[in-house]
């Protein structure tokens, strides 16, 4: 067992402890301040303080301080400034001052600066002054450019000037790598050598006149031979700088054939870029074989990219354009059997991604065709019950250009069933479930997508079409039903749900086809929701079946020739079914979605009643009366209660007001009198009871609707009146202590007040001088922020009490 000793023990423990770390700490702040001398001392000292402390300093005997080195910044930046200014120099001598001397001077200077400047490095390099010797070669580098210009303008000035740039940018590699291969401590000429060779067959293509293609095999010439430097280059510098010249101009070259090839007007014409982009994959592949992680992806990209458009431009350029889609599509789809070659992983994923935006490309060109099926029919709305159209097309009401959009349902079912493919026979490569699970839903979406765009492209019958649509939300809803929760699940719910939308809107355009498509959809939907077994897909789905008995109410009212407030309590029988649900359902997680989704029936209907204040009082009414029923069951007892007495209370006041009735009080109070009573028993039942739901209806029933009239009435009686019942109702809520009585009194008091002595208010501000108003709000503002923290008290206060009440 553990000891425990004694409290004077323990204390005497604790007291040593912390003695002894405070002498620790003692010590470690000697020490650091011995060595922040130390450090900023401008010479090293030639005794070293023992630092004082209980006990030496544990850890070796420090050393004097080496001499700091030189800023190598400062160096480096000096050094570029006067080569800078050396090789501007140059230059101006070169160009400018070249006329004044002669043919032997000229040849004598310009030998003599670039010998020194080469020679120069060596011997800098001999006294270990790498970075001066770094700045002269690069002056020498220059200065045989110089020379290169120089030649040209004396020795053959009549030759072509492409031309000797093409020889003379051959003739400055070879020197310059020379150069960096005899002096290997520079980093600069043979970086510099691998920048100019990036010119002598670009310049060759261009002396030589050539074509495009011809540019395109230089640039790609150029690109390999940048890929061998690359994979044997001697250091880093050499090896990056070989690599973005590889990129630059296998890029530039890829771009070159890319746009012959899709330009060309036949199978013919394309073979020549074809080819070209055939070897640029060549040479991409070959330049990520074993490059790192992050360039074999890239050279994987460019590789399945090039080939794509090698393979599929020969034929693509024999077919219209939508049909070239296809072609391309295929040509990104043959890309997978990367995954059957010995081929280094990097590269495979590049490959793959390759195919992947090929595929997206194509989809996202046939994406325009099924949205405008989905979303055509919302433009028909003007047009409700207009009769059945001939076609598919004619109910879409978009001029689109269908004989140019005949592959996108071809498109989009080649790349689900890839999708699928990529789901079902390669999970080795997608190791990660969630790239799995998002293969399958996206081949489901586009599978989905196919059957509405083949509709249209087809342009089949409108029967035919909406029972097709109305079948294929059919599947997609059993699918979502079927299978266990997931990503799939919820894709094909959701497919399910807009296509649903999307054949209600398209059954609009006829009467029976309305009747047939909303009928047919509340039995899919009430089917599913009672076949599921996930919660969360029940209550979207018997959400969704209410909405279509919704419709089916207001269409049946259209048939009937009833106008729209007429409707409405046949509306509330959507309402009243959700309330008999609600009861019915076990779930809690159903049950509130669909009493939600019958209240928002409820709105529906009330917002149809509001032109006619007859109907409009029946429809509160009748919503009251199902809010007092959704209030017998315990658990939406207090909600629907109070919902209750507030519907009830505003059928009054609507139903009086539709009356012309000028003096509501003789209908109100008596209405009030009873409440009052009832409200006054339910409180000595249950004294916990809110006064809200014991007197809120009673006061409001007669108060309310007697404020709006007094608000415009000329005469004082009735405001005196209101206002005296109003302060006696106030008094009695402070009394007894009830919240209810004490905020609808005194809101009623305040606002009568405020009708009365709105006048006199106006006329006092009117007399005022306009800088007094102002004024006023200032000292108000003086006021209160001088006792703001007694007003905050007293805020507090006045809450506290007022929670307090019932």
């Amino acid at each position: 067992m553990r000891h425990v000793p004694p409290p004077a023990e323990e204390l005497a423990l604790l007291d040593h402890e912390l003695v002894r770390l405070d002498a620790r700490r003692v010590q470690l702040l000697n020490r650091r301040a011995w060595l922040l001398s130390v450090l900023r001392a401008p010479a090293p000292p030639r005794s070293f303080p023992a630092p004082a402390a209980p006990r030496p300093f544990p850890g070796p005997v420090p050393r004097p301080s080496a001499p700091a080195a030189p800023a190598h910044g400062t160096q480096n930046v000096l050094l570029v400034l006067g080569g800078l200014l050396l090789t501007v120099a140059a230059i101006a001598f070169t160009l400018f001052s070249w006329g004044e001397m002669g043919i032997a001077g000229r040849s004598a200077v310009l030998a003599a600066v670039t010998a020194g400047a080469l020679v120069a490095p060596a011997l800098l390099l001999g006294r270990s002054l790498p970075s001066t010797a770094e700045a002269v070669a690069v002056l020498a580098l220059v200065l045989t450019v110089l020379d290169a210009v120089a030649l040209h303008a004396v020795a053959a000035p009549r030759t072509d000037g492409i031309a000797f740039s093409a020889v003379a940018s051959a003739v400055l590699v070879a020197v310059w790598a020379l150069y960096g291969l005899l002096l290997g401590r520079l980093r600069t000429p043979l970086p510099a050598a691998v920048v100019a060779g990036q010119l002598p067959l670009v310049f060759t293509a261009w002396a030589a006149g050539a074509s495009a293609t011809g540019f395109g095999w230089a640039l790609l010439v150029t690109a390999a031979a940048d890929v061998a430097v690359a994979r044997w280059g001697r250091g880093p510098g050499v090896r990056v700088t070989a690599c973005a010249g590889a990129l630059l101009t296998l890029l530039v070259s890829l771009a070159l054939a890319l746009g012959m090839s899709v330009s060309a007007d036949g199978a013919f014409e394309a073979v020549g870029p074809g080819a070209l982009l055939l070897a640029g994959a060549v040479v991409a592949v070959s330049g990520a074989w074993r490059a790192p992680k992050e360039l074999a992806v890239l050279g994987g990209v460019v590789t399945g990219l090039a080939a794509v458009a090698a393979v599929g431009g020969v034929p693509g350029a024999a077919l219209p354009w939508h049909w070239a889609v296809v072609v391309y599509l295929l040509c990104g789809a043959a890309l997978s059997v990367v995954l059957r070659l010995r081929v280094p992983r990097p590269v495979t994923g590049g490959v793959l991604a390759a195919s992947a935006s090929v595929v997206a490309a194509a989809v996202l060109w046939a994406v325009p065709v099924v949205a405008v099926v989905l979303l055509g029919p919302v433009t028909m709305t003007a047009q409700v019950w207009s009769g059945a159209p001939d076609g598919f097309r004619a109910a879409l009401g978009h001029s689109v250009p269908w004989p140019e959009s005949v592959s996108s349902p071809v498109v989009l079912l080649m790349a689900a069933v890839m999708s699928a493919a990529l789901h079902r026979r390669w999970p080795q490569f997608l190791p990660e479930r969630g790239w799995r699970v998002a293969a399958a839903a996206g081949g489901a979406v586009l599978g989905w997508g196919a059957v509405p765009a083949l509709l249209a492209v087809a342009d089949a019958p409108y029967a035919v079409a909406v029972g097709v649509e109305l079948l294929l939300a059919g599947v997609v809803l059993g699918v979502a039903v079927r299978r266990p929760p997931g990503a799939l699940a919820v894709t094909c719910l959701v497919c399910a749900l807009v296509g649903a939308v999307s054949v209600a809107l398209l059954g609009l355009a006829a009467e029976p086809a309305t009747y047939a498509v909303l009928g047919a959809l509340l039995v899919l939907f009430a089917g599913s929701a009672a076949g599921s077994g996930v919660a969360a897909v029940r209550s979207v789905l018997a959400c969704a079946a209410v909405l279509c008995a919704l419709g089916l109410a207001g269409a049946a009212g259209a048939s009937l020739g009833w106008s729209a407030p007429h409707t409405a309590p046949l509306v509330l029988v959507v309402t009243a079914v959700t309330v008999l649900l609600g009861a019915r359902l076990r779930t809690p997680a159903v049950a509130v979605p669909v009493e939600l989704a019958g209240a928002f029936a409820a709105v529906v209907a009330v917002c149809l009643a509001v032109t006619d204040p007859a109907f409009l009082a029946l429809v509160l009414g009748l919503c009251g009366v199902l809010a007092a029923a959704t209030a017998l069951r315990p658990e939406r007892r207090r909600a629907a209660g109070y919902l209750a007495a507030g519907l009830f209370v505003a059928a009054a006041w609507v139903r009086l007001a539709a009356s012309g009735v000028t003096d509501p009080e003789a209908y109100t109070l008596p209405v009030s009198l009873a409440a009052f009573v009832v409200g006054y028993l339910r409180r000595r039942r249950d004294p916990a009871a809110s006064s809200w739901v014991a007197y809120g209806p009673a006061l409001s029933m007669t108060m309310v609707p007697s404020l709006v009239v007094a608000w415009g009435d000329p005469h004082w009686l009735r405001p005196l009146l209101l206002g005296g019942a109003a302060l006696l109702v106030t008094l009695a809520g402070a009394r007894l202590r009830l919240r209810a009585p004490l905020v609808l009194g005194g809101s009623v008091l305040a606002l009568d007040g405020l009708h009365e002595l709105a006048p006199h208010v106006v006329q006092v501000f009117d007399a005022l001088p306009r800088w007094a108003p102002p004024a006023l709000a200032g000292l108000l503002l003086l006021a209160v922020g001088a006792t703001y923290e007694q007003r905050l008290r007293d805020a507090r206060r006045v809450r506290e009490s007022f929670g307090r009440m019932r």
